[in-house]
């Protein structure tokens, strides 16, 4: 595990740490809800926009730890197959719910607007911040298996 935060693999880290944080702004529209958050700052949720914003960068930083960590147990062995799938699926979850997955549409409602099927995560009792910590519980998870093997 020490590798991950040591040279060459310490930038592979910080670059798909970066890259995920500018795919999920650019996906939900975040850089458009960020001009209304600061025009609106009287009626916004402070705490619940902080906890969305704190999970989108605890998710950015557990992809980009699993990652590099599965690639580089992926290279000594070829015994991973459950973290990848975990991997990927925490990753597409993490991109589902976006930055803010109450102010922003994010991937999900996106991809069902598609089909015609009108859906927000703001629908759901903490307005999508759940999506939000299953998607940390199963990178760590995730992380954990990697370990253990």
């Amino acid at each position: 595990m020490k590798r991950v935060f040591q040279r060459p693999y310490l930038f592979w880290t910080l670059g798909i740490f970066l890259s995920y944080l500018f795919i999920a702004v650019v996906l939900s529209g975040f850089y458009g809800t960020f001009q209304l958050i600061l025009l609106y700052a009287d009626t916004v949720n402070w705490l619940k926009l902080s906890l969305s914003l704190l999970f989108s960068l605890i998710i950015g930083s557990l992809v980009a730890i699993n990652s590099v960590y599965l690639f580089l147990l992926s290279r000594a062995r070829r015994q991973c197959k459950p973290s990848r799938t975990l991997t990927g699926v925490g990753t597409a979850a993490g991109l589902l719910t976006g930055i803010c997955p109450l102010c922003v549409t994010g991937l999900l409602p996106l991809l069902l607007g598609f089909f015609g099927v009108s859906f927000s995560l703001g629908i759901l009792p903490f307005q999508g911040l759940e999506v939000q910590v299953l998607t940390i519980v199963l990178l760590g998870f995730s992380l954990f298996l990697l370990q253990r093997r």
